[in-house]
């Protein structure tokens, strides 16, 4: 083999080994590596807020036990009574019409996060803002601490509120960090953030992509 060759032998080399490096890992339990399904449970550590996957035999082990592993549920629940007026959601001072919203039991607190191009941000939530909203909607002293959030989408003409899991609420900022294009995000994260709620609401009448405006992402 001449150099010439042998330099060309060595570029379809490194070629195949960059692609293989770049292929998706397929996931494991991170309790007994067993591997996973593509739809499988998640656990939440409490202290550092961190998601972590698990088979169902592992999950299970986690179901009703608080400790250092809260198991995330696995469903939705839309909240077609939720209360809320225009004013005390400008009273939460967030910058979009997108946010979840849950008691965070290290911090002491009630935690607010939207999601942005960069990721789920995190926003300082005025307590009286949450106390008001509590004392309107009881149904909310009923979520898990750490694990559930009440998930608002008041996108466009949208006024839609549920108790979401939390690994759901950090897909939704996934879905906008992976899609987002340009100034206002484009039409392919719409379509994602339309088909991300039509699941969560279940069955029953859709709306259209299209009913979501193209600055509903970038303006409160």
């Amino acid at each position: 083999m001449n150099a010439t060759s042998r330099a060309s032998s060595q570029n379809a080399f490194a070629m195949l080994r960059g692609f293989a490096q770049r292929r998706p890992q397929a996931e494991v339990c991170e309790f007994c590596s067993v591997p996973l399904a593509g739809i499988h449970r998640h656990l939440l550590e409490v202290a550092s807020r961190k998601l972590v996957c698990a088979c169902d035999p592992c999950a299970l082990r986690f179901e009703n036990v608080i400790g250092r592993w809260r198991l995330i549920p696995r469903d939705a629940r839309p909240l077609p009574d939720f209360q809320i007026t225009d004013a005390q959601w400008e009273s939460l001072a967030l910058p979009i019409n997108l946010a979840f919203l849950f008691s965070c039991t290290p911090a002491g607190r009630v935690i607010a996060m939207y999601p942005s191009p960069a990721g789920a941000t995190e926003s300082l939530l005025p307590l009286a803002s949450w106390r008001e909203l509590v004392e309107a909607n009881p149904v909310l002293t009923r979520m898990s601490p750490d694990v559930e959030a009440v998930l608002v989408n008041r996108l466009g003409d949208a006024r839609e509120y549920f108790i979401a899991p939390i690994d759901a609420c950090y897909k939704l900022a996934g879905i906008i960090r992976l899609h987002w294009r340009g100034l206002t995000g484009g039409d392919k994260v719409r379509q994602e953030l339309e088909r991300f709620f039509q699941h969560l609401r279940g069955p029953g009448p859709k709306v259209e992509p299209s009913a979501v405006p193209q600055t509903a992402l970038t303006h409160a």
